[in-house]
């Protein structure tokens, strides 16, 4: 899968707080995700040698956990005493939910299943000092302040995925992975095992998906809109056997971790094609891919082909306990199909409509045969196309839409959307960051995400079960960097699913994860720190800068030489008259912290000016907005989704541009986006006119392999309205990334001299 690609509304516990209230911010208690209701108090609780724990039952696994922790965090073993108790309360409805209560004398923890009493755990845990994590808490003490907490998620469904199939990880990482989605309260790992650059799992009736399927030739070095491609000529490859994934399974199960595999079909199936090409629909043996992007080569709907799936479904069903096995169904293309006989002959028995029917009618038949297993089905939101299978819970990558279909249609719906959800986007726009697959999601933009749609009536939005994280792994080359991917935006979705809305506090979130980069530290993650970054944006007040931290300044230059603690001190928008270069960086009291910011600002004609757009700019894409076209900043050169970069899915644009008064127009200049392999195509012509809704010239636009399309014309007029109407560029090809499917236009700054 290449661009990807339960809700139970939670209701608040009532509890009385006997002790006396102190005041309290969110910023006291550095717990993340935020609880839902706490009080902190004067006080602390010390733990020791002397400190003992006494459990139900039923806390087996939690307690277990607390009191591994401790001995393994400490020199501390902990006695049979009630100093720290396990309390079973059927008053508590919500069967994650737990109540915490840490007063001088003892630590209580309250909860109806050991779910809730195992996140209770893990709040406890965030209020012990990081050196806990990895044994190197070495005093005969430990304060924890005195707190009461009642908590409860707001999603039942609170997920991270993990693509192997591209890029291969260590079991001893599976299992870190997990360890870190279980300290962040999360409880599904969406595994995907399979797609056409590696099958990674062992299925024993078909020994060749290990021999064959499991392994590729070379692999693409550079980003796939590199020209020409190059390849690194090393044989990758590798699968888990079962022996290793049942382990794995039985680790997840004591952190309260569900594993869904996910199994590629109809699409993304070429490494299993490659191994039995009897699966395909020409009976020729494709190569594993050695390259990203959507391929051909996908299942024929023969009833071989169901006899096979089938029996891995089986093997895999012995592996993962799961209610949901997710079968993609993404990115399947047609092409072959039409062509084939058996699938042509399938289309006429089942008296399907088309291609897209056949494909329903294949993840219904998937579906039906999981039923009957006793399990369910969950696939991408392309699984809508040609009839959705009668009861399939859409995951949905394409933006909302799809969870919007879903929902009205009574299925059952995990929000992921690209926009907000996909980790192996750009987390910064500084020009150091790894290579990524392109776009831009900054920690913020994670936080702010709501997976319930606006447009979902409150019966409509119970069927939005949750939320989950994705990391696709197409230039993630090893654990370090896919923990930099991950970290600390991980952080920011686990409250998103957790935290109720009135909870989450922007400002907070910043400090407390500026704490936790402590305990991320202590784990041995190689987290990313962008939080001493500079955001700039240029207003009708001047040019602004902020940054996510408080209590540092910020000291900048406008001549281009570097920020020092004797530069200006940023305390105003700054005013902008002519071509800038401004650095600008953030200080403490003694030092630098973090890189310095750079913005070149093109001061042109139209800066500043009035502009209308004949449609808005996709939510998922809005960069600065209209205005963001004409405010003297450019984009970046290899990313579309920053603040710069207007997106439009399938849309014609027209743009008009009102100088305010008639003045000699000397030439136009603006640029496009182009990356096929991520759907988006420059468009192929441009029409402009120096009047409202003219056209005076149309100007063809060369295609071309590079990031960005540019256009510039030469003028010599004097007028007061620019028009530009910017078509799009249409539906992609076949064979392409997204073929079927309108592709996106993404405009960058027009720049008017």
């Amino acid at each position: 899968m290449t661009f990807k690609k339960i809700i139970a509304l939670a209701v608040f516990i009532s509890f009385l707080f006997s002790c006396k209230e102190a005041e309290t911010t969110q910023t006291d208690i550095k717990i993340i995700p935020a609880p839902a209701k706490f009080n902190l108090n004067d006080g602390q609780f010390e733990i020791n040698s002397t400190t003992g724990l006494i459990y139900d039952p039923v806390f087996k696994v939690s307690a277990g956990f607390l009191k591994a922790f401790v001995e393994n965090g400490s020199t501390f073993k902990l006695q049979n005493n009630n100093q720290i108790e396990f309390i079973k309360d059927q008053s508590i409805k919500n069967y994650e939910g737990y109540i915490l209560n840490v007063s001088t004398e003892r630590i209580e923890i309250r909860a109806n299943s050991d779910h809730g009493a195992f996140y209770a755990v893990q709040s406890l845990r965030q209020l012990l000092p990081p050196e806990f994590e990895n044994g190197s808490y070495k005093k005969d003490s430990a304060q924890i302040p005195y707190v009461t907490i009642s908590d409860e998620p707001q999603f039942a469904y609170r997920g991270m995925h993990l693509d192997v199939a591209r890029h291969m990880f260590s079991v001893a990482f599976i299992k870190k992975y997990i360890d870190a989605l279980a300290m962040l309260k999360m409880n599904t790992f969406h595994w995907h095992l399979t797609d056409d650059q590696g099958w990674r799992i062992e299925i024993k009736k078909y020994p060749k998906l290990q021999t064959v399927a499991a392994f590729r030739d070379e692999t693409l070095i550079g980003h796939y809109s590199n020209t020409p491609q190059q390849f690194d000529g090393k044989t990758y490859g590798g699968y888990y056997t079962q022996d290793q994934i049942k382990a794995i399974v039985a680790y997840a199960q004591k952190k309260h971790v569900t594993i869904i595999p996910e199994i590629e079909m109809p699409g993304h199936s070429q490494a299993a094609i490659a191994a039995y090409p009897e699966l395909g629909c020409t009976g020729e043996r494709p190569k594993v891919a050695s390259k990203w992007g959507v391929f051909e080569h996908i299942y024929c709907t023969k009833d071989a082909t169901f006899d096979f799936l089938e029996d891995v479904l089986d093997e895999v069903l012995e592996l993962f306990p799961s209610t949901y096995i997710h079968i993609g169904g993404d990115e399947a293309p047609k092409k072959l199909w039409k062509s084939c006989p058996n699938c042509q002959k399938r289309i006429k028995e089942e008296a399907l409509k088309d291609e897209h029917e056949l494909q329903s009618y294949f993840v219904s038949r998937i579906e039906k045969y999981l039923n009957s297993k006793g399990r369910q089905i969950i696939g991408w939101d392309e699984i809508l196309e040609g009839g959705l299978a009668p009861n399939a819970t859409v995951m949905s990558w394409r933006g909302t839409n799809g969870a919007i279909e879903a929902a009205k249609q009574g299925h059952n719906v995990v929000m992921t959307p690209t926009s907000h959800c996909y980790f192996d986007y750009y987390q910064s726009e500084n020009s150091t960051e790894p290579l990524a697959i392109g776009g831009y999601l900054p920690l913020d933009k994670v936080y702010h995400f709501n997976p319930i749609p606006e447009e979902l009536s409150r019966k409509e939005s119970k069927y939005i079960l949750g939320a989950q994280g994705n990391l696709w792994t197409e230039y993630i080359l090893n654990e370090k960097q896919a923990e930099y991917m991950v970290f600390p935006r991980i952080l920011a979705m686990s409250e998103v699913v957790w935290s109720k809305p009135e909870r989450k506090n922007y400002k907070s979130f910043v400090n407390r994860v500026e704490q936790f980069h402590k305990r991320l530290e202590a784990l041995d993650i190689n987290y990313a720190n962008h939080l001493y970054e500079i955001e700039g944006n240029l207003s009708s007040e001047g040019y602004e800068l902020k940054t996510l931290t408080s209590n540092n300044s910020i000291h900048y230059t406008l001549d281009g030489t570097e920020p020092s603690l004797k530069s200006e001190v940023y305390t105003v928008p700054i005013p902008i008259t002519q071509h800038t270069v401004l650095k600008a960086a953030i200080f403490n009291k003694e030092q630098q912290l973090g890189s310095v910011f750079k913005q070149h600002i093109q001061y042109h004609k139209a800066v500043g000016k009035q502009i209308k757009l004949n449609v808005e700019p996709n939510s998922s894409y809005p960069g600065s907005g209209a205005a963001g076209l004409i405010n003297g900043i450019s984009g970046s050169d290899s990313r579309y989704g920053d603040k710069e970069w207007l997106g439009f899915w399938g849309e014609d644009l027209e743009i008009t541009i009102d100088l305010g008064e008639k003045m000699e127009v000397n030439s136009l200049e603006t640029r496009f986006y182009n990356s096929p392999g991520q759907w988006i195509y420059a468009p192929k012509q441009i029409q402009i006119g120096l009047n409202k809704r003219k056209i005076d010239s149309t100007i063809k636009i060369q295609s071309t392999v590079k990031h960005t399309s540019l256009i510039n014309i030469a003028y010599g007029k004097k007028t007061r309205y620019i028009y530009l109407k910017i078509p799009n560029y249409g539906v992609i090809p076949e064979g392409k990334q997204g073929a079927g499917h309108k592709a996106w236009t993404f405009i960058d700054e027009i720049i008017i001299r």
